[in-house]
């Protein structure tokens, strides 16, 4: 192999045989970011806005990310940089209490929550091409704009707290997906609703663009897989016997030594 394409250190113990060019998507750009969504209204179809209407009080359980829409624009006057538009759809289930010591009445509603990075990308003018997709078209990436990926971890359900509609602030209008309101089946109450819900939900995401480039990689072999493949036993209490007994489970671990407590106030 020509050591002036590329060489074997940073490799250590491998046996790299020759450069090979692949196809892949390189991230130009990516950005992290912490958001704490406070007081968000909540979307409720009738039944569930019946039950907020009458309600003392509200507990949040859990929340969960049902979608999100990705809009990419190419910023103006500056070349390469895109804006990336993100709406979250968040589907909340919670708890509401007629009275102090009555049994939670459970309710799901929709939260909705937009927000927009400024990442770079490059500039690519090409239109691709392949064999598996339909006669004439081409691939969702013809406009030479960059694929713009956004990961969500877990959403954490932090409150929840009922207020009387103001008739001076109107909820916003949203537009919710197809695919989304037939998981609530049917339409949410806005106009006619007297209280709200509004929530607050604390999420973690990162947004990259990234691009298909040719890229030449020190090869090392081919990936054969070295392990056999093994048959399930259909005796339950064999398959039951393989699996570790879960110590953790019942003895939870200590707290270490070095910590300094929750940081509650």
């Amino acid at each position: 192999m020509n050591e002036n394409i590329i060489g074997s250190e940073g490799f250590p113990g491998s046996n790299i045989k020759e450069a090979v060019c692949i196809n892949a998507p390189r991230i130009y750009d990516s950005c992290s970011d912490k958001d704490c969504l406070e007081d968000l209204p909540l979307l409720l179809t009738k039944p569930g806005q019946c039950i907020a209407d009458k309600a003392a009080s509200v507990r949040i359980n859990s929340v969960n990310v049902c979608s999100v829409s990705v809009d990419l624009q190419p910023v103006p006057f500056h070349k390469g940089f895109y804006s990336v538009d993100m709406t979250f759809y968040f589907d909340v289930c919670l708890d509401a209490f007629m009275a102090p010591n009555a049994l939670p009445m459970p309710v799901k509603g929709l939260a909705v929550f937009s927000k927009r990075a400024v990442l770079y990308g490059s500039e690519g003018s090409v239109r691709i091409f392949t064999s598996d997709q339909p006669e004439g078209s081409a691939s969702d990436n013809n406009t030479g704009c960059p694929r713009a990926i956004v990961q969500v971890a877990q959403p954490i359900a932090l409150s929840a707290k009922l207020r009387d509609r103001q008739s001076c602030s109107p909820m916003p209008p949203y537009r919710i997906p197809e695919e989304i309101l037939r998981r609530y089946g049917g339409e949410f109450v806005r106009s006619e609703a007297a209280r709200d819900i509004l929530v607050s939900i604390g999420i973690f995401t990162v947004v990259q663009l990234e691009r298909s480039v040719q890229m030449l990689i020190p090869a090392i072999d081919f990936c054969i897989p070295k392990k056999e493949c093994v048959a399930s036993s259909e005796d339950p209490c064999e398959l039951f016997s393989a699996i570790d007994f879960p110590t953790d489970e019942f003895f939870p671990a200590d707290m270490p030594s070095d910590h300094k407590g929750c940081g509650c106030r």
